[in-house]
């Protein structure tokens, strides 16, 4: 199913990329768009995790540069029975963590230097558990490809706009410059995209994983009391300049209150915190 869903995700953006490269520039921008499109996806496959890592400048630890943190993760891969990943720390006071990579063999687990200040040890497992329940439900690839398409779409919508207000809004097309009604759909429809995108994708997957992770470490109500922290923390993970990558999260610092919620890439933390107190009254060693 996540390989199906893998394809259709760049079989989409394709689609997109070449259909705004025509209404901009006719047939040479849709042979142009192709193009982008063919190295966007090869890039979006093989490179993402890697792309998505630089850009939070996470550097990766061995065991000597942060034992604590290293023992956490190498302790849930052996009880979850899957190959250690590769470890980050990502320079933010923001407490938060994700999984990114392209499968089991191929998986890095990243962490904020927020979230190991403000978590206990128990707690960090259960986070920990979370993302390793995302490694082997199979969501890295597909949410780390939704990341990269996302924020391409994103860079589709901050050109359009550019465009429209330097190449102004009137007459242009008959004079064979920019379409404005293509700068206004790719500026109104791109976003829109991106978002319906991380939303199709985030929701039940967090469920999920919260389910699996507290399966696999028996930390249901210490990842519920994780969920808790990050929500209350007063800093958040600066995602300003990067909003495609927020469904990634274990929560999302972009998530709203009230009608907003609704068009959130996560559920919300006390609906994930009740079923977590639910789980724990069910499992078997509790």
């Amino acid at each position: 199913m996540n390989t199906l869903k893998v394809t259709v995700l760049l079989a989409a953006m394709t689609v997109l990329f070449v259909g705004l490269g025509q209404m901009f520039g006719g047939r040479n921008g849709m042979i142009l768009a192709f193009a982008l499109a063919a190295v966007m996806n090869f890039a979006a496959y093989w490179f993402s995790d890697k792309i998505i890592l630089a850009m939070y400048r996470a550097r990766q630890i061995t065991e000597t540069d942060h034992p604590r943190l290293y023992r956490i993760v190498r302790h849930v891969s052996q009880k979850a029975n899957v190959p250690m990943p590769k470890v980050f720390i990502v320079p933010s006071k923001g407490p938060n963590a994700f999984a990114t990579g392209r499968g089991i063999d191929h998986a890095a687990v990243a962490v904020t230097e927020g979230l190991l200040e403000v978590l206990n040890d128990a707690e960090l497992e259960g986070v920990i558990g979370h993302e390793f329940a995302h490694i082997i439900n199979k969501d890295l690839l597909i949410g780390t490809i939704a990341a990269t398409l996302a924020g391409a779409i994103g860079m589709i919508a901050s050109m359009a706009r550019w465009a429209f207000i330097f190449g102004g809004a009137g007459g242009r097309d008959r004079e064979g410059g920019a379409n404005p009604l293509a700068m206004i759909v790719a500026m109104i429809v791109a976003p829109l995209a991106a978002m319906l995108i991380q939303m199709g994708i985030s929701r039940s997957r967090e469920y999920k994983a919260d389910e699996t992770g507290g399966r696999i470490t028996g930390r249901y109500l210490d990842l519920a009391s994780a969920l808790k922290k990050i929500s209350r923390a007063p800093m958040r993970m600066n995602l300003d300049q990067k909003p495609a990558t927020a469904h990634l999260m274990i929560m999302n610092p972009l998530s709203g209150k009230g009608i907003t919620s609704l068009f959130s890439t996560h559920p919300p933390v006390e609906k994930r915190v009740e079923r977590l107190e639910k789980l724990a009254t069910e499992a078997p060693y509790y």
